[in-house]
């Protein structure tokens, strides 16, 4: 039976070594095989080996034993479909049919909303009117408090955007649509 290799990675040896001594300790005779993977697996704060295992299978570490961030894959061909929606200026066109283009979209339009700033409705519908060209500012100030892009009061008054990093893909799209803006070719994503 091949086996996968898991990488074993303490942060701190002194710890680890004072909590092997102490498990060790409580015992009258050698543990067997997966009872000491048991006893490493808790020197490191997981509740057993399996606990161990399934968080380390398939988790990059770095040196520390830290996990290591997670690269999404960009999937051109979607943002490619959801830059169809967009003119060389980077206005909507028309709204999208399909909920994933919809979603790529309303990133381009949260990125037109000025950072750390509250807002009125016609400063909403004047941003607005100016990134899209379909005249239903409504259906995009819904779509992105629905979506927890932009937050809005209950009277509906004031909005603000929401501040997070747009997904790999939002990203990618609204890259290519600054260079198609700009007339130079895209970089390579």
């Amino acid at each position: 039976m091949t086996r996968t290799p898991i990488e074993f990675v303490a942060g701190d040896i002194s710890a680890l070594a004072k909590s092997l001594r102490a498990q060790l300790l409580e015992r009258t005779s050698p543990p067997g095989h997966v009872e000491l993977l048991n006893i490493l697996a808790r020197a490191t704060g997981h509740r057993n080996y399996q606990h161990f295992r399934a968080r380390a299978v398939g988790t990059a570490v770095d040196d520390r034993g830290t996990p290591a961030p997670q690269v999404d894959a960009v999937d051109l061909k979607r943002v490619q479909r959801a830059a169809r929606h967009f003119d060389d200026h980077g206005r909507l066109l028309r709204w999208p049919a399909r909920h994933s283009l919809q979603q790529l979209s309303l990133w381009v339009l949260w990125a037109g909303f000025p950072p750390r700033c509250s807002l009125a409705e016609a400063q909403v519908k004047t941003l607005l009117s100016r990134q899209h060209a379909f005249a239903d500012d409504a259906l995009l100030r819904r779509a992105l408090c629905d979506h927890g892009l932009v937050s809005r009061t209950a009277d509906g008054r004031a909005y603000r955007r929401i501040e997070r990093r747009p997904p790999t893909e939002a990203a990618a799209l609204l890259r290519h649509l600054k260079a198609s803006a700009s007339g130079r070719p895209e970089a390579a994503t």
